[in-house]
């Protein structure tokens, strides 16, 4: 039933996209996300930097411990940020454990559908374990007039899997499983948003996405024939910018450009900013007294789920 319903739901949000108002824009282009709704100025308070640094859900609990306390919890923190157990934190390590936090929701969703396709039991997602739980209902019915579909939604499924699967043993552990459900997520899985993008704009099938592809992915035309501003907007973006080589059409990296452009990275900005706060000896890294030492710019003197914090990092 797993598989219904999964297939159920595609079929009927294709439906609702085909129903919805001619006038509506469909955007692809995936952008990197603010760390907090908050105004970044630390001269009024640091509840930009909270939320960066935990999450805004997590940072929102900030009123239980005290400034020792949350030292204590920092520092643990801290020691889980130290990926190479060096007894420094990088600006690199610092970026990761920011877009870890950012992602947090994205950790739970995926936590909540473990169960359902680890099947054994074993700590792994087999891809027999997601194809049984996901496509098994139609496996065993045979061929329906819409097993076609199905068998490519398999096959794209399979391809996306193994993409994820890191050490190509069809076996995902959760980092991998996440990576396959969440593919915009993770720079290795860019290529696999790219070419799924591509393949449902291309309906000629011939491997690149023209300007009547492109324009009739975000756009159905009226009755009347009446195009809104922004189609022509469009239609001007596509043969100024988006056509680079002025072929007339996109190829994999001109889509590349468009789907995924190369914003302003939000957690190295703020990885660098926290650095440069807090590193007093200008080595360049943060020693956990560095970090405690500031604790306020990191998570202030108000308590949050640091326990929960903790756990989820481990569980991932």
């Amino acid at each position: 039933m797993m598989g219904l319903t999964k297939l159920v739901l595609y079929l009927t949000m294709c439906g609702i996209y085909a129903l919805s108002k001619p006038t509506e824009k469909k955007d692809r282009a995936i952008h990197d996300k603010e760390l907090s709704d908050k105004v970044h100025d630390d001269a009024e308070s640091f509840d930009y930097d909270h939320d960066a640094f935990l999450g805004a859900e997590q940072a929102k609990t900030f009123d239980q411990l005290t400034p020792e306390e949350s030292k204590e919890r920092l520092g643990m923190i801290v020691d889980k940020i130290d990926d190479d157990k060096d007894g420094f934190v990088t600006e690199a390590e610092l970026k990761a454990w920011i877009k870890r936090a950012q992602k947090r929701y994205i950790f739970e969703n995926v936590g909540r559908q473990w169960p359902d396709f680890d099947s054994n039991q074993d700590g792994l997602v087999s891809w027999e374990e997601y194809r049984n739980v996901t496509y098994g209902y139609y496996m065993e019915d045979g061929d329906t007039d819409d097993s076609y579909n199905y068998k490519q939604m398999m096959a794209r499924d399979e391809r996306r899997f193994k993409r994820a699967d890191q050490n190509a043993d069809l076996f995902a552990t959760k980092e991998e499983f996440t990576a396959f459900l969440h593919p915009e997520e993770y720079d290795h899985m860019k290529d696999i948003v790219v070419l799924e993008t591509m393949e449902d704009i291309d309906k000629n099938g011939d491997g690149f996405i023209d300007l009547d592809e492109y324009i009739g992915d975000m756009y159905t035309a009226d009755s009347d024939g009446h195009e809104p501003e922004w189609v022509k907007t469009e239609r001007e973006q596509f043969t100024e910018f988006r056509d680079r080589n002025k072929d007339g059409k996109m190829d994999k990296e001109e889509t590349k450009d468009w789907i995924l452009p190369a914003d302003y990275d939000h957690a190295e900005a703020e990885a660098r900013h926290l650095v440069y706060e807090s590193d007093e000896n200008k080595d360049g890294k943060l020693s956990k007294e560095e970090i405690v030492k500031k604790y306020d710019l990191f998570v202030g003197s108000q308590a949050t789920d640091f326990g929960e914090a903790l756990v989820r990092h481990d569980e991932f």
